[in-house]
Formats: C-alpha cells, sequence, structure tokens
C-alpha cells in the first residue's frame, strides 16, 4: 500500500477525543482508520441500494424462476 503525505487542519476537539479513544495510535492510523470507516459506511450503502430492488417486488409474486417463497420453503423442508 502506498503511502501518501496529508497534512491538514481539523477540528481540536473531534482530534483530542480520537486521541483518547485510540491512546497508542498515532494521527495517520487515527487518519487511517477514520478514511477507511468512510469508506466501509459508503460501501454499504451503495449494497443496501442494490437490495432495494428485491423489495419493490413481494416475496410470493412468482417470476421466470417462480416464487422465492415457495423456494424458500422449500429448502427449508429439505
Amino acid at each position: 500500500m502506498s503511502r501518501v503525505r496529508v497534512s491538514t487542519t481539523v477540528d481540536g476537539d473531534l482530534l483530542s477525543a480520537a486521541r483518547c479513544l485510540r491512546a497508542n495510535a498515532n494521527d495517520a492510523t487515527l487518519l487511517d482508520e477514520a478514511l477507511g470507516a468512510l469508506v466501509a459506511r459508503n460501501r454499504a450503502r451503495e449494497i443496501d441500494a442494490a437490495y432495494v430492488a428485491y423489495d419493490e417486488i413481494p416475496i410470493e409474486e412468482p417470476d421466470e424462476w417462480g416464487s422465492l417463497a415457495e423456494f424458500r420453503a422449500g429448502i427449508a423442508a429439505s
């Protein structure tokens, strides 16, 4: 993983709180963790948005593959 130098100004109280939470971590580690959490949260939103299509069609409504409810019932019975 390549490293990039970042020079910025941040909220002092927020940085102090983060430093208290992760007393043994340096600022670079705190920033890495914060950016990682931001990217993960965004990815989770993308995945959730992709599943919205499944909520639009009732589980009992059959399509060209059949009914998902019947499929689940068949799997549970086996």
